[in-house]
This record gives C-alpha cells, sequence and structure tokens, in this order.
C-alpha cells in the first residue's frame, strides 16, 4: 500500500518522502479584540469621551496589582452612577469605559447585563442555581449593570439588586450603572438599602442631550 502511495505521488510530481508544512502560527488575539466578541454589536468600537469617566478609567487602571507580565489587574475602586434621558449615550459610554481600560493594558475580567436581563437569569428555574450565578456577578472584578431601574420591580427583585449592591459595596469593586431615574426617583423604585450605597459608592455622571435613536427631522 505505501509502495502504490508512493508511485502515484510520484507520477504526479510530489516528493513521497517530503513532511507536511507546519501551519502558519497564529495572529495574537488582543484583549480588546476578545471583549468586542462579547459586546453587543451596536456597541463594539465605544469610545468612553466623557472625562469623568476617562478619569475613572486612568484611576482604576493605576490602582491595579501588577499581575503575570507586569500588566495590572483591577484590584478596588470607585464604581460610576451614569445617568441621563433615553438615548443619550449611557450604554456606549459605560462600554467605551470598559474599552478604555484594556486599552491601557489592564488585565480585566468583567461581566455585563441589563437590569431586566439580571431578574431573567436569577429567577429560580429547575436546573439552574441562581445562587451561582448571583455570587459570580456579586464578586466579578467589573460589572456592568445597565438601565438600573428599568424593569419592573417587586419585594424579590429590590432583595435581589440589594444583595448585588451590597455585596461590591463591601468589597469595593468597581461597578458602572447607568440608569434614566433621578435621585429620588431611584430611591422609591429601588428602596433606600440600594439608594444609600449607590450613593456613597459612586461617582455621579449626568449625561444630556436629544434622544440620539431619533433621526434628526431637518
Amino acid at each position: 500500500m505505501t509502495d502504490r502511495l508512493e508511485a502515484i505521488l510520484t507520477a504526479r510530481g510530489l516528493d513521497p518522502t517530503a513532511t507536511a508544512a507546519p501551519p502558519p502560527p497564529e495572529e495574537p488575539v488582543s484583549a480588546v479584540e476578545l471583549a468586542d466578541r462579547r459586546i453587543p454589536a451596536r456597541y463594539r468600537g465605544a469610545l468612553a469621551d466623557h472625562p469623568q469617566i476617562t478619569a475613572w478609567a486612568t484611576q482604576i487602571a493605576r490602582a491595579g496589582r501588577p499581575g503575570p507580565g507586569g500588566a495590572p489587574g483591577i484590584c478596588e475602586g470607585g464604581s460610576l452612577l451614569i445617568v441621563g434621558p433615553t438615548g443619550t449615550g449611557k450604554t456606549h459610554q459605560a462600554y467605551g469605559a470598559i474599552r478604555t481600560l484594556l486599552h491601557q493594558g489592564v488585565r480585566l475580567r468583567w461581566e455585563a447585563t441589563t437590569s431586566a436581563d439580571l431578574h431573567a437569569r436569577l429567577r429560580p428555574r429547575t436546573g439552574h442555581d441562581s445562587e451561582r450565578e448571583l455570587q459570580m456577578l456579586a464578586r466579578c472584578p467589573l460589572l456592568l449593570l445597565d438601565d438600573l431601574g428599568a424593569a419592573k420591580t417587586s419585594e424579590w427583585t429590590e432583595e435581589l439588586t440589594y444583595r448585588l449592591i451590597n455585596h461590591r459595596y463591601e468589597h469595593l469593586l468597581p461597578t458602572l450603572i447607568t440608569t434614566n431615574l433621578p435621585t429620588a426617583e431611584l430611591r422609591t423604585t429601588l428602596g433606600d438599602r440600594v439608594a444609600s450605597r449607590l450613593a456613597e459608592m459612586t461617582e455621579r455622571i449626568i449625561l444630556t442631550g436629544p434622544d440620539r435613536r431619533r433621526e434628526d427631522p431637518a
């Protein structure tokens, strides 16, 4: 069988003793490219250009302890509460903040969820460990919690949000939070315990302007 195969290769002008060339090495994938695979398509390429947000990213990057290779990793730090009407770019700025940290070389494990998706993910159901999922989000080095207060609330969702926020408050874990709600309404919707911790743990950033999602009629 081997002789026959060699004869066929020789007839075709191929060297039967030649070994296959090794595949070309794969191009290394940057942390930003890996993050963009997880970021919703609309926000891939997002850049944080608000001065308070870029200052926060620089502060977080400087505070990180060096890890393997000397790159800083997120340790402890402040959080941001990005507030503004619908369409003012809150989510864009939040994902931009994550990408800014990655561009600055921070080793970053992060999670992102909307308030409504958070409740859906953690709702008790057969075969799903909701408590484990909650602890994963609570302990993640960086969490983006989008549209806080937008979902329908109940005693269960209020307690869930409290446990998540309280853990991150107590352990000084950086959290990016966006909301459409002004302070007074946020307190009414989420309860005093959550609102009080947010007031202490976050720097408040207010975005203004027209709804970017609406087409300019002019």
